[in-house]
């Protein structure tokens, strides 16, 4: 289940975008933490295990009015190849109904697994 980002999770959170090579640096990712708290528009969202209601996951994305930029998808090592991001996709697909879920470069191939998914 996706759950919105709150300021109590901010450290949770950090570690779940850590498992992100861009983000092994603290400071880094600190400016991106900040860089998402700034805009309305800008959205972190935990994803939480149907097994433990423990946050395994995080999906970062930039809202539109026609489309929802998925701008980082980070998963616990541990939850990793269960089809979680396809879950996560689903669920940003259906929290966005009016928005097409367009990708980044780096989240670009995951997009293009989950759209061959869906057919």
């Amino acid at each position: 289940m996706l759950v919105g980002y709150k300021k109590n999770y901010k450290k949770i959170t950090m570690g779940l975008l850590s498992f992100i090579p861009d983000f092994k640096d603290i400071q880094r990712l600190n400016d991106e933490m900040e860089w998402y708290e700034r805009e309305e528009n800008r959205k972190l969202y935990l994803w939480s295990s149907e097994e433990t209601s423990d946050f395994i996951g995080v999906i970062g994305v930039e809202a539109g009015e026609e489309m929802v930029l998925l701008r980082h998808i980070a998963i616990n090592p541990s939850y990793r190849n269960e089809g979680i991001s396809f879950d996560m996709l689903n669920a940003l697909e259906e929290k966005y109904p009016n928005q097409k879920v367009i990708s980044t470069l780096e989240t670009g191939q995951i997009v293009a697994k989950w759209e061959l998914e869906k057919k």
